[in-house]
């Protein structure tokens, strides 16, 4: 089992990565970026999602050992991150783990250290999000954590964060629960930082956090309509007082309709739709009122 020694006072952070295994050359890269922070993380885990992983700290020659854990099956970007946490509660020595992307990159020798001075400064901080931007420095629109925010830099409080880099109170996830599992790809973050916020936890996106990661989109993959559609009705159904149900729903039926060309795409996102009200996603713990108005105040009320 693998320990890389953190030897400064304040809160303990891990890294944790997931890969399918068909990243190797950007998965090494990206430990190796996480090798060069000036704040050595306490633990490296990283899960193969139904694939066999190689000896990274002797391939890389890491100044620690890597912990690698392989899983039988593709669990999802959720259910891999719950492997990774669920071993990290045994290691006991993790105040926050922060969750890469493995084709990520950090470009900034300083971001482990900057994510432990946000956690020693605010107890309550559950969440702290990264910026996402390719290797130009373009943000894509959809990866600001605001209704219509074309600004990247402009950080503060807010309503939910970004999969592909992101920090979590460990301390939060005893409370709030871990990643829904069975959401497998598609709104996973959405669910668990409504769950934050229910909490009283506060969710920050911190644009000085930065994560190098190609330009890409969700569409590329191959479930993506059908899971996006299934996992929002679970979404709503799982956290939504029931008034807001319809609304959210009706909400999306028309950006949907607004929104997507293709047919084949529009047929796929109705059936994952369909699967989602007559399927269960898991336990109905719904937020409170309060928290409805707190997202609202934060500028996405949570029917948008």
């Amino acid at each position: 089992m693998g320990v890389v020694s953190q030897r400064e006072p304040g809160p303990r952070i891990a890294v944790a990565v997931v890969t399918m295994g068909n990243r190797p050359a950007e998965v090494d890269a990206l430990l190796t970026s996480v090798a060069k922070q000036n704040l050595a993380p306490s633990r490296i885990v990283v899960v193969g999602n139904g694939c066999p992983l190689p000896d990274f700290a002797e391939r890389l020659g890491l100044p620690g050992e890597v912990t690698s854990i392989e899983v039988d099956e593709n669990l999802g970007c959720p259910g891999g991150r719950n492997v990774a946490l669920a071993r990290l509660r045994e290691f006991g020595d993790v105040d926050v783990v922060v969750e890469l992307d493995d084709d990520g990159l950090l470009v900034e020798a300083d971001v482990l250290r900057r994510v432990r001075d946000l956690y020693a400064a605010d107890p309550r901080l559950g969440i702290a999000g990264f910026r996402i931007a390719d290797e130009h420095g373009e943000t894509q629109r959809r990866h600001v954590p605001r209704v219509g925010a074309a600004d990247p830099m402009r950080g503060g409080p807010v309503t939910g964060f970004l999969g592909g880099g992101h920090a979590l109170s460990m301390a939060m996830l005893a409370e709030t629960g871990d990643w829904p599992a069975e959401f497998f790809f598609a709104h996973e973050e959405t669910d668990l930082a409504w769950r934050a916020a229910d909490a009283g936890w506060t969710i920050l996106y911190v644009p000085e956090l930065l994560l190098q990661h190609p330009k890409t989109s969700p569409a590329r993959h191959a479930i993506y309509y059908r899971v996006t559609a299934r996992n929002r009705v679970w979404l709503v159904r799982r956290r939504l007082p029931l008034p807001l149900i319809p609304v959210h729903l009706g909400v999306w039926i028309a950006v949907t309709l607004l929104r997507t060309r293709s047919v084949g795409g529009l047929r796929a996102w109705f059936g994952g739709f369909t699967e989602g009200l007559r399927t269960s996603g898991g336990e109905r713990r719904p937020m409170r009122w309060r928290t409805v108005w707190r997202l609202t105040r934060l500028g996405r009320p949570p029917v948008l």
